[in-house]
């Protein structure tokens, strides 16, 4: 297997698991946060589809972040919409990458204010890496919000495996 198949059934298998924490969220309640300086559930929800779209920034190249973190485009079943396609439109992109373009590099943060050379392959892992942190932070919004935590790697107090 190669590092791009690896990486797309890894890909693959996570993203099924966000969106099923994406969609165990109660939409009506996408302006919580749990503290003043903590993200709400919407913006927490718009940084992946940013995520989906940083790696595909980077596959496609040259990766271009002077815009900075877009704002929050829609309601949150638009952002889940979004969240849907750009990972469709990522695999499809991965699908069509040369092997040989995950050794390449970007140009992405490396530090406090500082921006350096990343191989692609490993901003791939960084930003699905991140997405599975900032997935953590969501399932934690959803018991706060008071709906229910579905199964993420293993059984929950409201999906349990028995």
């Amino acid at each position: 297997m190669s590092a791009k198949q690896q990486y797309a059934g890894v890909y693959a298998r996570e993203r099924a698991t966000t969106l099923k924490v994406l969609k165990a969220f109660p939409a009506d309640k996408s302006s919580f946060k749990p503290h003043d300086r903590s993200s709400s559930a919407l913006q927490l929800a718009w940084t992946f589809v940013i995520e989906n779209n940083i790696a595909m920034g980077a596959l496609h190249g040259p990766l271009d972040l002077s815009a900075g973190f877009p704002p929050v485009q829609g309601t949150y079943s638009d952002i889940l919409h979004a969240y849907e396609a750009s990972g469709r439109d990522l695999l499809a992109a991965l699908e069509k990458t040369p092997d040989s373009r995950l050794s390449e590099t970007v140009n992405f943060f490396t530090g406090p204010k500082q921006m350096g050379a990343v191989p692609v392959g490993d901003l791939l892992w960084v930003m699905l890496m991140d997405s599975i942190h900032h997935r953590g932070q969501l399932s934690v919004y959803i018991r706060l919000a008071g709906g229910k935590v579905p199964s993420i790697y293993g059984p929950s107090a409201d999906e349990p495996w028995n």
